[in-house]
């Protein structure tokens, strides 16, 4: 059996080796390094991918969202609501724009931020919401989206873990991840869905203006070279990894496709544990079908019941089994965002989820032999 690896990004490469391998030679010998003719091309095949009319590469993930708020016109003071449960890049960008963090709790069953939560949140000073699509599914958009109708507030995605996945309106009509709201912002960060080999970012919107807006934001606020006309940043996907994406982007639907298969065995492994409870597939499905496509499983994340976790932990680290623990510290505990308005009665699942979850290998190069093993050492474990 071939050595197990929370992220096996090199069998991935190994796939793949000629076409990146050739596509970063090219962009070697055109020195086009910032840029080149490759981020364009890669931003172009993205918004077709998407179906979205606006891709604006950037940096990296956390940027990504820090240039849509800023896109967004928001002011210091205002109120943004996001997820209490998810990465600290989320919180740390609003904080960083001197704007309000406004954290609330997330749902038990698919750990996406709850939405009457956010109903209870908002006040006059409230201008967004940011709902964090975590560990591969959407969070509420339809929901989410009629408050901030409402209340005439922004929806900026955190797309970070989501990238591909559908989101099926109640009419049954389909949008990719990101899309949905007023602004959307991923990560190509190595491990994700898809990924590069460094940093990366991207802003997905359909709003022409503000498309205007965030492409003069994230070259230093110049639409023409020296004329400063908005308050930017540098921020920019350099060509080579634009290279890579765009070589992977084609097999992102595989990608995804593998991760939902693995995320199927991993459930019917432990179908019948009382002491371990799987994802849950949003949309309605009872289980991941054939056909799934509304999660993409950045993340494949248990909760447990009833079983030591560290104690589980330590075991599988001993088995040479890796995992991680996402996240074990929710945000409103974090001395860097800690905040007399935060009621712990008001985080009842955070609470709970930050002391029961484990994530266990999620990759595109997981196989039978590999889950089979993982499964069965956690099921021994739990039954003793």
């Amino acid at each position: 059996m071939e050595k197990i690896q929370m992220v096996d990004l090199k069998g991935q490469y190994n796939d793949i080796k000629n076409v990146v391998n050739t596509s970063i030679q090219n962009v070697i010998e055109n020195t086009a390094f910032i840029n080149g003719p490759k981020v364009h091309e890669f931003q172009k095949n993205l918004e077709y991918y998407l179906g979205v009319k606006h891709v604006i590469p950037c940096a990296n993930g956390t940027d990504a969202l820090q240039i849509a708020m800023m896109g967004l016109g928001l002011k210091p003071g205002d109120e943004v609501i996001t997820a209490d449960f998810t990465f600290a890049a989320t919180v740390e960008v609003i904080a960083l724009l001197n704007l309000t963090p406004v954290l609330v709790d997330v749902n038990e069953d698919d750990f996406n931020i709850n939405i009457e939560a956010v109903k209870k949140a908002i006040t006059p000073k409230t201008k967004a919401i940011v709902p964090v699509h975590l560990f591969g599914q959407c969070a509420n958009m339809e929901a989410i989206l009629e408050i901030a109708k409402e209340h005439n507030l922004y929806v900026i995605e955190d797309n970070a873990q989501a990238i591909g996945a559908n989101y099926t309106y109640k009419d049954g009509s389909k949008a990719k991840a990101g899309t949905i709201g007023d602004v959307g912002a991923t990560s190509f960060f190595p491990s994700k869905n898809l990924g590069g080999y460094g940093d990366g970012g991207a802003i997905f919107t359909n709003d022409d203006d503000l498309a205007h807006t965030l492409r003069g934001i994230v070259n230093h606020g110049m639409y023409e070279r020296y004329h400063h006309d908005v308050v930017g940043v540098n921020s920019r996907l350099d060509t080579i990894q634009a290279a890579v994406l765009d070589a992977k982007l084609p097999k992102l639907n595989s990608y995804n496709k593998a991760r939902q298969n693995a995320a199927k065995k991993y459930n019917e492994a432990f179908a019948n544990m009382k002491h371990v409870i799987t994802p849950k597939v949003s949309n309605g499905c009872e289980k991941i079908c054939d056909t799934c496509d509304c999660h993409v499983f950045h993340q494949y994340t248990l909760r447990l019941k009833g079983v030591d976790r560290d104690a589980l932990v330590k075991h599988l680290s001993e088995k040479n089994i890796p995992c991680g623990v996402y996240y074990p510290i929710p945000l409103h505990s974090q001395k860097a965002y800690a905040d007399e308005r935060y009621n712990e009665a008001d985080f009842p699942v955070t609470n709970q989820l930050v002391k029961d979850v484990i994530s266990l290998p999620m990759h595109t190069e997981l196989d039978d032999e590999q889950i089979e093993f993982i499964t069965t050492t956690i099921i021994k474990f739990i039954n003793g």
